[in-house]
């Protein structure tokens, strides 16, 4: 088999949570190769060649800072970028479609399309184009078939699917330090010259055993079913949240006791007010909506039971503080710590925050929110569009927890930041009406100094004294 010519341009189209770090990384280890970020948003490339970045990961400011000028560029323009690569990543947002067929479940494949277009019609020299975004089964075929049917002569294209496994907040050492990197091409010699070639742009710094090459719908369905799995154990502990609250059980030793049984693991086994993020949600309904494709509707409902129980799980604690706080909330200040869906991001998409905010305003409390990477700007934005309230007027974002507690009758946990646990509650408590309250919807916090404070707390899978409080 001939060798495919060495990757030295690199075109990464999407500027977001994948494609910012990913190529980071790339360009911090091959240094041969030059690699350029583009975006159609001036705004975010503005802030990525700034030295405040558009997206919080940590170790990221650091890597893009040592390399940008040097083989790490970002720019908007997109067409010089495309024609001069060799290989091109296309990581841009594939949302949940809001509209048509499939709404509510399908993804809407319309910016891969246009970038398939895009590539298609300015190139000038064969390249091996990557899907990176997370995609349905077969999306390959159709960037594939767009790319062949608008072939100029001379130029030939190779799809490959190469997923990422990203979790926000250790996004750089997941990159740094991989499980495994999964690169999916055509069982062609053309196809397998592809998968090399991009196979040794990751071999500079990832051992070749972990690199797993598969046919192209292996590489795109295992994506879609590693989320679907970490959010499976994410509702199965969290059903038993429930039942540990109804009998006395304590989720955290139930957790810790079937975690050290070696077939399952203590990864993803802290119970909490629900899952968020921009993948969870989109991949569980993406499957979904592909098994309802394929006459399965059996799997389907399987699926959709583990997006239930993350609704029901963010309903009940959002409804418990309500009850707990005698069923009223009406012109009650109430501090949300937390805004992230996740600690260490800045990342608000589908975070429980959001839905237990919005809920509360819906019962008539006044929100005054803290959270260390979420600005004001972007709080307003997700708690905008759908409340019947003024949200001026029943919303303050502070820019410290402290100020956030200063008339407060309670306290909700929200993101699990390291931050929070060390906080000084007993000033917080000081500044709050009485009874004050405490919910930690992420179960983190120190629950019996918390009740020896004064506080009357409420978490997620036990049951605490609360005696004398009341």
């Amino acid at each position: 088999m001939k060798a495919y010519p060495k990757v030295s341009k690199i075109c990464c189209i999407g500027a977001g949570y994948v494609g910012g770090p990913t190529c980071t990384v790339i360009a911090s280890k091959c240094t041969d190769i030059t690699v350029t970020i583009v975006d159609i948003n001036e705004s975010r490339i503005a802030q990525w060649n700034s030295d405040s970045l558009p997206i919080f990961e940590p170790g990221l400011e650091e890597i893009v800072k040592s390399r940008r000028g040097q083989n790490l560029f970002f720019s908007t323009d997109i067409l010089k970028a495309v024609k001069e690569a060799d290989l091109i990543f296309i990581s841009v947002n594939t949302p949940t479609k809001n509209f048509g067929v499939g709404k509510g479940r399908a993804a809407d494949l319309k910016h891969i399309e246009a970038c398939a277009r895009l590539i298609a019609d300015h190139s000038t020299s064969s390249k091996i184009v990557v899907e990176k975004s997370t995609v349905p089964v077969r999306a390959a075929e159709s960037l594939s078939r767009i790319l062949k049917a608008n072939t100029k002569p001379g130029v030939t294209y190779q799809v490959l699917s190469n997923p990422e496994f990203l979790a926000e907040g250790t996004a750089i050492c997941d990159l740094l330090n991989p499980d495994r990197v999964l690169i999916g091409g055509e069982d062609t010699e053309e196809g397998q010259l592809a998968i090399a070639a991009l196979s040794s742009v990751y071999e500079v710094w990832v051992p070749k055993e972990r690199i797993i090459t598969t046919n192209t719908w292996s590489s795109e369905l295992s994506k879609l079913t590693a989320n679907a799995f970490l959010a499976q154990r994410i509702s199965s502990i969290n059903a038993i949240s429930a039942v540990c609250e109804a009998t006395g059980a304590d989720v955290s030793e139930v957790a810790c006791a079937i975690g050290m049984d070696t077939r399952l693991g203590p990864k993803f086994l802290q119970s909490s007010v629900g899952f968020g993020g921009s993948c969870f949600q989109k991949d569980l309904l993406n499957l979904v909506y592909i098994s309802e494709c394929l006459n399965l509707p059996e799997v389907a409902e399987y699926w959709q039971q583990v997006l239930n129980m993350n609704e029901f799980q963010k309903s009940r604690f959002a409804k418990r503080i309500v009850e707990t706080m005698f069923n009223t909330i009406t012109n009650k200040k109430i501090t949300l710590l937390g805004f992230a869906f996740k600690k260490n991001t800045g990342d608000t998409r589908e975070s429980p925050a959001i839905y237990i905010a919005k809920y509360l305003l819906e019962e008539g409390a006044v929100l005054q929110i803290y959270d260390p990477k979420v600005d004001s700007k972007q709080v307003f934005a997700d708690l905008s569009g759908t409340l019947s309230v003024n949200l001026s007027e029943v919303v303050t974002v502070s820019k410290n927890p402290y100020d956030a507690a200063v008339g407060s009758h309670a306290i909700v946990v929200c993101t699990e930041w390291d931050e929070f646990t060390s906080l000084d509650y007993e000033r917080m408590y000081s500044r709050m009406l009485k009874p004050a309250f405490v919910f930690d919807g992420r179960k983190i916090l120190n629950h019996k100094k918390l009740i020896d404070i004064g506080f009357h707390v409420e978490t997620i899978g036990c049951k605490l004294n609360n005696i004398g409080l009341d």
